[in-house]
């Protein structure tokens, strides 16, 4: 690091993780002047800028929102540019379009700390940018935060959970591409509008849906949606089966383990 002034920033994605880490940092670090960050995608759940609202309550300071660009910047403009070509797992570019890359101009070349939310008990590595005056730091790793303690984290904090996760496992665009079958169902018939603003980027014709080989047409005709409900209702009662005593993290979320986060991309999901 350079002898100029150092940021800390934070990186705050709408996820349990992200905002706990941001409570654990005001509240272990008071002496730190901290930058909270969000990259804005403006494909977000209304239930995710709540959260952030109440983030910003505890905190007492402002998440600073990062965009990409409103109108011809966002996200229908890189679908543009992409002749069409849905991001997928083989081709995030989603995540560098609307995430990375507006968080390192936001960074510019200062140099600076960048606190990230990777718990001691995930088996996971991940950064989001390998700009060499970026320099990231896991608090929750070297203290030995796992995700109980994440739980108890925002439960004693009263931040609490975002409302997505009654239905789905992740923070992200409504149309995440990482969500499962029955978290799109969960947006079908919690936010019926947003699955019609999905659908409706779908060329089913050229092969480009959310779903791989199943295009949200299909996907939300009630025979599917019935059979998909009762797959994921025996997938939960073999996993119930197999279930250790229930934790403070289990019965706090209710709904959602670790079985249930397929990883996604870190900026996205944490």
């Amino acid at each position: 690091m350079s002898q100029s002034k150092v940021r800390h920033v934070c990186l705050i994605s709408g996820g349990k993780d992200s905002t706990a880490l941001a409570v654990y940092l005001r509240q272990t670090r008071p002496g730190l002047e901290m930058e909270y960050v969000f990259c804005d995608t403006h494909k977000e759940l209304d239930e995710t800028y709540e959260y952030l609202a109440r983030i910003e309550g505890f905190l007492g300071k402002e998440v600073i929102r990062l965009s990409a660009g409103l109108g011809e910047r966002g996200f229908d403009h890189h679908l543009d540019m992409f002749r069409g070509y849905l991001p997928s797992p083989s081709m995030r570019w989603c995540t560098r379009k609307l995430k990375i890359e507006p968080f390192e101009r936001y960074i510019g070349d200062d140099p600076v700390y960048l606190y990230v939310g990777i718990r001691a008990d995930e088996n996971r590595e991940g950064y989001i940018s390998t700009k060499p005056n970026i320099i990231p730091v896991f608090p929750f790793k070297d203290d030995g935060v796992v995700k109980e303690d994440v739980f108890r984290i925002l439960e004693e904090s009263g931040i609490g959970l975002p409302k997505y996760y009654e239905w789905r496992s992740r923070s992200g665009c409504y149309f995440c591409f990482y969500q499962r079958k029955i978290e799109w169902v969960g947006l079908l018939e919690r936010h019926p509008d947003l699955f019609e603003k999905a659908k409706a980027y779908e060329k089913v014709e050229q092969g480009y849906t959310w779903v791989q080989g199943e295009s949200l047409e299909e996907l939300s005709r009630p025979e599917r949606v019935a059979q998909i409900k009762a797959e994921e209702a025996k997938r939960r009662e073999r996993a119930e089966k197999r279930r250790r005593p229930r934790t403070l993290a289990e019965a706090f979320t209710g709904s959602y383990s670790d079985e249930d986060e397929v990883q996604g991309c870190l900026v996205c999901q944490l």
